[in-house]
């Protein structure tokens, strides 16, 4: 089993930073591919990157150039770095894993068999 926990999530005006934490803990040496989802409310849940073993990334269109996904030393922690933010990122963060490879995206909800909690990031303009 595995156990994803999100943290970084907060408040901030369009244009500020925020940077999101995703710690993995029980069985994750099967994991290959690691994503960030968001959820507004109304809307379908959509991935904005991913992360493979060897470390390659992809990019949702809409956070091309503003976010990027990075592993931390501990391996067990991926991160999400939001630059430049706009109101339209205002969601609920997600963290998920497989131990598939990743693909290019879009990433399907489904392929992700590990999921967080969420943390909620609001961007007011």
């Amino acid at each position: 089993q595995v156990q994803l926990v999100e943290s970084g999530g907060g408040s901030v005006q369009a244009g500020g930073s925020l940077r999101l934490s995703c710690a993995a803990s029980g069985y994750t040496y099967s994991l290959y591919c690691v994503g960030w989802f968001r959820q507004a409310p109304g809307k379908e849940r959509e991935g904005v990157a991913a992360i493979d073993s060897d470390g390659s990334t992809s990019y949702a269109d809409s956070v091309k150039g503003r976010f990027t996904i990075s592993k931390g030393n501990a391996k067990n922690t991926v991160y999400l770095q939001m630059n430049s933010l706009e109101p339209e990122d205002s969601a609920m963060y997600y963290c998920a894993s497989t131990n598939l490879r990743c693909s290019s995206g879009p990433w399907s909800p489904g392929v992700f068999g590990f999921w967080g909690q969420g943390t909620q990031v609001t961007v007011s303009s």
